[in-house]
């Protein structure tokens, strides 16, 4: 019999959430698909399987190396995943962080105006 994890426990465990209570939630929402298809928390997860995260503005995509319980540290993760989203994915993340207006909610300050003017190449 091949062992199995939740998907929510096994996310917490290599760090792709915070705590296992956000990777459940991410679960019912929607954002974690395996196969295309959107899984509960209490699905299973197996060996060599392939998980589509939708977080933030990037879909990451990983592959199950290994099934653990326990969450393990940041320098052990590489033996349970594999990373196997695309570096545009990651490109989309750096544009979205140097845009001033991305990061700014409500109305912009004097500094953080002059930056948009330069930013977007807009002068007085």
């Amino acid at each position: 019999m091949e062992k199995t994890v939740r998907i929510d426990k096994w996310l917490w465990s290599v760090r792709l959430f915070k705590t296992r209570s956000q990777a459940t939630d991410a679960c019912r929402a929607g954002k974690v698909k395996i196969d295309d298809d959107p899984v509960k928390p209490s699905r299973e997860v197996k060996k060599d399987q392939v998980i589509s995260l939708h977080a933030g503005a990037i879909t990451k995509t990983v592959k199950v190396v290994d099934l653990l319980e326990k969450r393990v540290g940041a320098k052990l993760v590489p033996g349970f995943m594999e990373d196997l989203t695309p570096a545009e994915e990651y490109h989309k993340m750096e544009l979205l962080r140097d845009n001033p207006l991305a990061r700014r909610k409500g109305r912009p300050t004097k500094k953080e105006r002059r930056e948009m003017d330069d930013w977007f190449g807009w002068e007085e």
